[in-house]
């Protein structure tokens, strides 16, 4: 199959791809890895009339610390950011993400604009509280770009659906820093490795000075229109079967080809408390040495 035709722009910095995004508004998508858009291009479910490739500016290929957490930039690949081990979550997430050879083109800030429910790393953002960072066109030269940062709440607007705007370039993800005493797990069940998962639980774990649990906090994927989070701190108080069940009651998934909702249903409670139990024993260790 063959794309539909487009315009294709090649911009060598920020400010020429923020011209060309301005300039072709609704018509207008970004490529950088393309391990999701090119699909959609050559089955035509998108046809863009302008195609904005930023795989030349490298000012967006950075990933480093920043205070309290761990900044993305637009063409940090899967793979690069696993290697860096920056953060233990992103790290776990990113080895269940497709293949290596997926990883080694696709882009964690692609991912997330992309907004499948279904994938890992929006989950992460989701659970950990993090933040995109959107650009667009000062409508004039000589202008710094006028930028945006949005909360993950607030980012995930729908299946495939995300608060970046026409024009807006998201030049980065911000991942915060798990707090001290905590722990983190993220398991998922798929028909094959590599594939999305027919459900999947990150989840966060943090205790208080006397080691229990003061805070417990799971994001679901493949069960929800958007990551769902869910905050389980109250019932974690009465183990973490109780607080599983909290999670699974939380959901909403749908039936498909795939699996039953009732069945994606009980694989959350099931994860759920696997990643919990495993989260809280991270923590309790980390506060053991800490």
């Amino acid at each position: 199959m063959k794309p539909p035709p487009f315009e294709y722009h090649s911009p060598r910095d920020l400010a020429s791809a923020l011209a060309a995004l301005d300039e072709a508004g609704a018509g207008g998508k970004v490529l950088a890895g393309g391990q999701s858009l090119i699909p959609l291009l050559n089955m035509r479910l998108a046809a863009p009339a302008h195609l904005v490739d930023i795989n030349r500016l490298a000012e967006l290929d950075h990933v480093g610390a920043e205070p309290g957490g761990v900044r993305v930039g637009a063409l940090a690949r899967h793979s690069r950011v696993e290697r860096s081990g920056a953060h233990p979550l992103l790290t776990r997430a990113l080895r269940l993400v497709a293949h290596p050879v997926i990883r080694n083109r696709g882009t964690v800030v692609g991912s997330l604009v992309h907004a499948d429910p279904a994938a890992e790393l929006p989950a992460v953002l989701a659970v950990l509280g993090g933040s995109v960072r959107l650009a667009r066109h000062p409508g004039g030269p000589g202008r710094e770009p006028l930028v945006r940062e949005v909360a993950a709440r607030d980012f995930f607007t729908g299946p495939l659906e995300s608060a970046a705007e026409p024009g807006e370039l998201a030049v980065s993800a911000f991942f915060p820093d798990l707090p001290p005493r905590s722990g983190a797990a993220f398991h998922e069940v798929a028909r094959r490795h590599g594939d999305y998962a027919l459900a999947g639980v990150c989840a966060v774990v943090t205790l208080d000075e006397a080691g229990a649990v003061a805070v417990a906090r799971a994001a679901c994927v493949g069960v929800a229109p958007v990551p769902l989070v869910v905050d389980v701190s109250e019932q974690a108080r009465a183990g973490w079967p109780a607080a599983a069940q909290a999670v699974r009651q939380a959901t909403e998934p749908e039936e498909d080809i795939h699996a039953s909702a009732d069945y994606r249903r009980h694989l959350v409670g099931v994860l759920a408390e696997r990643a919990f139990e495993q989260a809280a024993r991270e923590a309790t260790e980390g506060q053991r040495h800490g």
